[in-house]
């Protein structure tokens, strides 16, 4: 073989080596299909709406529409006929960097009185700092008015990263917000910041006298809980009225836990997953004085939003706690009796899933987690 011939050969394998690559590093490419199997039995998966740039978080209102963020910094309606509305007016200004932008929103518990819906950002600072923050304002017509900031985390910091921000209102009638390290790690230790954290406010913003560490020198009152690290899943178990969360772990070890007032779950101390460059982390059972996780796992699902199942479209999931998965391309089921909790399926979707809201009817929403982003609907195949 002639040199020429065996560069040119040496080309197209390089190339070719090259290609693979690319196709491993990205992933496989799957079309969503229309039915999926489950352990309720074969469930429609219907697209409702698309061209949704990575959409966040849903919420529905009582006229059965339904409210939806864009990272991008979109607030829109979906309505019955699921047409898209154009964005609505009155939204924050966000800082709109990979992990950050517009987040979660949510419906005040009096929103019919009162009209006033809540948004999570990501909130810039100077010097490309930023930090997540929640608002409220009320909904009339296709605007937000009169928006106001009732919280933001302090220290704003520099970096597009782990910002949390679910929103979960409780039966007591306070406000729990979660958040993130900001990839910050040791911050979260550390309570007189709000890096790594579970807030607990009123809905107004003012602190609860009950918090665990109001009054306590170098300590935010608003902390509810501590040591934590990427926390995007939060619902409220209508069964126990506890909360439960699902947080980010690094390579490995995400985490179901339940929090509990003024508890430290031991992040970057201890995680049941290792740092990206594989450096080993000590396994929370080596240190008692920090609560372990309920369910941990690794692989990781990457989990983001989550709800508990009540209603009577899908009798065998009532009770569940639904959970999105980015890397897990679909739903985690997980079946939790009173502080313990077990894996029950995996519902494939084969897409990246962001958020999860039941439906008025029954049937469960999904938000995939895209530049192309969708709306879907699962309800039981006819």
């Amino acid at each position: 073989m002639k040199t020429s011939e065996k560069t040119i050969l040496s080309y197209i394998v390089r190339c070719a080596i090259l290609m693979l690559i690319c196709v491993l590093i990205a992933g496989p490419s799957f079309s969503q299909k229309s039915a999926v199997i489950t352990k309720a039995g074969d469930v429609s998966v219907e697209e409702l709406a698309k061209d949704l740039n990575h959409p966040w978080g849903m919420a529905f209102l009582p006229d059965k529409r339904l409210l939806v963020t864009e990272r991008s910094g979109n607030l829109r309606i979906l309505d019955t006929n699921n047409k898209l509305s154009q964005p609505l007016k009155g939204t924050p200004k966000v800082f709109v960097s990979d992990q950050g932008g517009l987040l979660d929103v949510a419906l005040d518990p009096n929103f019919k009185q009162n009209k006033l819906v809540y948004l999570s950002f990501s909130e810039p600072g100077e010097n490309n700092t930023a930090s997540t923050a929640l608002g409220r304002g009320k909904l009339e017509g296709n605007e937000i008015k009169n928006f106001k900031v009732i919280f933001r985390q302090e220290p704003k910091v520099e970096g597009p990263n782990h910002f949390g921000g679910r929103i979960v209102f409780t039966p007591q009638g306070h406000l729990i917000f979660t958040l993130a390290e900001r990839f910050k790690f040791e911050p979260a230790q550390d309570l007189s910041n709000h890096l790594g954290t579970i807030v607990r406010i009123n809905p107004d913003g003012s602190v609860p006298k009950d918090n665990p560490f109001v009054g306590q020198a170098n300590a935010r009152d608003e902390i509810w809980s501590h040591g934590h690290r990427n926390i995007e899943s939060a619902a409220i178990d209508p069964s126990t009225n506890k909360l439960w969360v699902v947080e980010m772990g690094p390579l490995g070890g995400d985490e179901l836990n339940q929090p509990r007032a003024g508890e430290n779950y031991g992040w970057p101390t201890v995680s049941w997953g290792k740092h990206y460059d594989g450096e080993e982390i000590p396994n929370p059972t080596t240190r008692p004085e920090f609560v372990d996780a309920v369910i941990h796992w690794t692989p990781t699902i990457s989990p983001s939003g989550m709800i508990f199942y009540t209603g009577s479209m899908f009798p065998e999931w009532k009770g569940s706690a639904l959970i999105g998965g980015l890397t897990s391309s679909g739903i985690v089921r997980v079946q939790i009796k009173g502080d313990q909790a077990e894996e029950i399926e995996r519902i494939p979707l084969a897409t990246r899933v962001r958020d999860v809201e039941q439906a008025p009817d029954g049937s469960v929403y999904i938000l995939t987690d895209q530049d192309d982003g969708k709306i879907l609907r699962l309800s039981p195949m006819k």
